[in-house]
């Protein structure tokens, strides 16, 4: 489950989620790191729960493809958010030409030191997800988010597919995520994917004035959508 603040995190943790990524700026960017003292208020929060924090580290909107600087940030971001409390980091980065950016993402892995490392949809923008796999695992990745390259992850249930199966045989985790609804969680699980990733979230109106946004408001997370998503996975689930 994607969320953004403490209290979303509580939502999500009290209506069943297994386990959390946490961001900043979701709908208008896809998601960036958000700040220190955030990941450590909601690890705090959540401190006994069994929810694991994994926390998004990607430094700005826009493409995957990073220059040496911006590399050192979230190498930097992995460290800092591992120390404030977080389970594990969300990281991707590519290159120009479009496939995984293996040295950008060992300097990532070293900085986990141990901790769980997750490929985010970078991967949907790779021509051969499926062969990619290999490439993650050898490099230390346990899990990838993905929508198998489709805008929404309920379009792509055969790539999916074909994901889990080589991730099985990998031991990489293959979470769907992506324009998730609760109506697509069936179909999901019957397609042999570990887990669903979805924001479950709602936007309350706020007008912040001149500057602070206007009327845009902000996103909460939705305590109806969080337990409607883990009533629909327990119903797929495997006796």
């Amino acid at each position: 489950m994607a969320v953004q603040d403490v209290a979303g995190a509580r939502v999500a943790a009290a209506g069943g989620a297994d386990r959390l990524e946490l961001c900043a700026a979701l709908a208008g960017t896809g998601g960036l790191t958000p700040s220190v003292g955030t990941v450590a208020a909601v690890a705090d929060a959540l401190a006994g729960t069994g929810v694991g924090v994994h926390v998004l580290v990607r430094p700005r909107a826009g493409g995957f493809v990073f220059d040496p600087v911006e590399v050192d940030v979230q190498v930097r971001d992995v460290r800092a958010v591992l120390d404030a409390g977080a389970d594990g980091v969300v990281v991707g980065a590519l290159t120009p030409a479009g496939e995984v950016d293996a040295v950008a993402l060992a300097a990532f892995v070293a900085a986990a030191g141990g901790a769980v490392v997750t490929f985010h949809r970078a991967i949907d923008q790779v021509s051969r997800p499926v062969e990619v796999l290999d490439t993650l695992a050898e490099a230390g990745v346990r899990r990838v988010l993905t929508s198998g390259g489709a805008p929404r992850a309920g379009e792509a249930l055969d790539v999916l597919g074909a994901l889990a199966e080589r991730g099985r045989e990998l031991g990489v985790e293959i979470m769907a995520g992506g324009g998730v609804r609760v109506q697509d969680v069936p179909a999901l699980v019957g397609a042999g994917v570990h887990a669903v990733h979805l924001s479950a979230r709602r936007t309350v109106v706020a007008d912040g004035g001149p500057g602070g946004g206007g009327v845009s408001g902000y996103d909460v997370t939705d305590p109806e959508v969080v337990a409607a998503t883990r009533a629909a996975l327990d119903a797929g689930a495997t006796p």
